[in-house]
This record gives C-alpha cells, structure tokens and sequence, in this order.
C-alpha cells in the first residue's frame, strides 16, 4: 500500500516541480512569475483543444506522444520514490527501463520525422545524438552501481542491504557520480545549457522543434511525459543526496520532497546564471559527465581492495 500511495502522489506531484524552476528564474531578473500550478492549468487547457493533424503525417504521429508518456510513467512503478519499495521491481530493471525511456525517445524522434518537415528533421537528429552521448554516462552510472552494489535493480540500489548513498564506504565517489547524474539531467531534458524549453528559434531549438506540429491533448502527453522523465532523474540524485530509511516508509517523503524541490532550485539557477552553449560545445559537455563517471570507476578499485 506505502509503495502505490508513493508512486500516486509522485505521478499527482510531478508538474508541481517545474514551476519552481520558472520561479527561480524568474527571481533572477526581479519578476514575479507564473504561478506554482501553472503546468497543471496548462495541461488541462490542452487537454480541451483538439488536436490538428498534417495530411502528411501517419500513425506514426499520433503514438509517438502516447509511447513517449508511458514509457516515462512505467520508469516510476519500478523506481523507489522516498526509498520506499516501488510497485514492481526485479534483477536488471535499471537496463530494461533505460531502453524503455530509449523508446520513447525514438518515437518522438520518428514522430518528429513523420512530418516531413526539415526543421523538425533537424531536431530530431540532434535529439538522436547527444541522447546517445548522454547513454555512454547513464550505462557508466550503472556499471559503477554494480561494482558498488552488486545489483542492477532500482529497489536494490536505495532499499537493498548495500544502498547506495553518501554515508557508504565509497559514499565520496558519490559526488562525481551526483555532479555527472546533473549533467545528464539537463542533457536528457533538454535544459540550459543544453538546449532551451523556453526559446522558439528553430534554428536553436532541439527537443521543441520535434513537437511543433503536435497539439492539444498529445502535447498534453508530451508535457506530462517531461515532466515525469524530470522527476526521475531527480528522484534519483535526491536519493543520492539524502540517504533515507526504508523502515520509515510514508515519513520520508516530507524530507524526500524537500531534497527534490532543491534539486530543481538548482536547476533553475543553472539556467538562470548560464548561457546556452554553442552546438558544437554540446558534445564535450556530454562527454564530460561521462569521464567523470569513469573517474569514479577507477578510484572504487581502491575502495573494493
């Protein structure tokens, strides 16, 4: 029961978060900004539009918002939100549902390309890069877990007998790890300095120009996609951050939520302070997360002596 109470009030809680962000940034240039809710009013508006197809576009189209969602809602059944066991969880969860996030990323890419459009066409093959340059970083993280932990599970690594946190042994390897987790946080979704969700300069863009044809309800399940696929990956630096006790169940979630909201302070501070990289210098940032990652493999060899 704790663990479908968890994963409900996370997929209920989800577009509460980036309205923080908008906050922060808005704070740094003296505004006061939307409101809190502001995703939730505009994901029911959405919901009441329709949605206008190109003659163009097949089927293809139309899944692609609806694969992309449910691949990030299934990432939260099996993830330990407040170091609560998730609703389902077995040997390897952490590869198959990576590849399932993959999924959906392809079908927004084959979406994106459904519409015949170049612009969209562009962004899509930015998409498909610097998401397979960000997958380097994520499998190092899961290779590093295993030797740290010896499993390949999301119930494991935060509710197992060996969790994963900075109060263990090699608990200070932690901190490359976090700073390079991070990194691939603005990669996977499209943030500063990364790309721009807020910009709708085509020639720009990465992610957004993908969903320029969509509308209505399937740009409701894209929004509410992100903003699940966000939620994960800061779940998982907050479970890092903040080592939680199983055994308390639901009374981790007030300090498991207050941890998150500071993850996505930083995020919009990271906006707010930084520009928007140039697209050859997105790469090496990339990349960057990935050595640290790598870094962090080589020192546990002492660790494990």
């Amino acid at each position: 029961m704790e663990s479908i109470l968890s994963l409900g009030l996370a997929l209920l809680a989800a577009p509460l978060f980036p309205g923080i962000i908008l906050k922060v940034k808005a704070l740094f240039v003296g505004k006061k900004g939307p409101p809190l809710f502001i995703k939730y009013y505009t994901f029911v508006k959405l919901l009441k539009k329709g949605s206008a197809y190109s003659t163009s576009t097949t089927f293809v189209f139309a899944a692609g918002p609806i694969i992309s969602c449910a691949g990030a809602i299934m990432v939260l059944f099996f993830f330990p939100i407040g170091a609560i066991a998730p609703v389902f969880s077995f040997h390897g969860d952490v590869i198959v549902l990576f590849y399932i996030l993959g999924l959906g990323r392809f079908f927004t890419i084959a979406a994106a390309l459904d519409t015949a459009s170049p612009f969209q066409g562009m962004g899509a093959a930015r998409e498909a890069f610097f998401g397979t340059l960000a997958e380097a970083s994520i499998f190092a993280i899961l290779i590093l877990f295993y030797r740290m932990n010896g499993s390949l599970s999301f119930a494991d690594y935060f509710t197992g007998l060996q969790p994963i946190s900075l109060t263990s042994p090699a608990g200070s390897l932690l901190l490359l790890v976090i700073v390079s987790l991070f990194m691939v946080l603005l990669t996977e979704n499209s943030r500063v300095p990364v790309d721009d969700p807020a910009t709708h300069l085509e020639l720009t863009m990465i992610h957004e120009v993908m969903v320029l044809d969509h509308s209505g309800p399937d740009l409701a399940l894209i929004e509410l996609g992100s903003f699940y696929k966000l939620f994960f990956y800061s779940a998982f630096i907050t479970l890092m951050l903040c080592p939680l006790d199983p055994a308390r169940g639901l009374l981790n979630l007030p300090l498991f939520y207050a941890v998150l909201a500071l993850v996505y302070v930083a995020i919009g501070f990271i906006e707010s302070v930084t520009a928007r990289f140039k697209m050859r210098r997105t790469p090496k940032f990339i990349l960057t997360s990935c050595t640290l990652v790598f870094f962090a493999a080589i020192l546990t060899m002492g660790f494990n002596k």
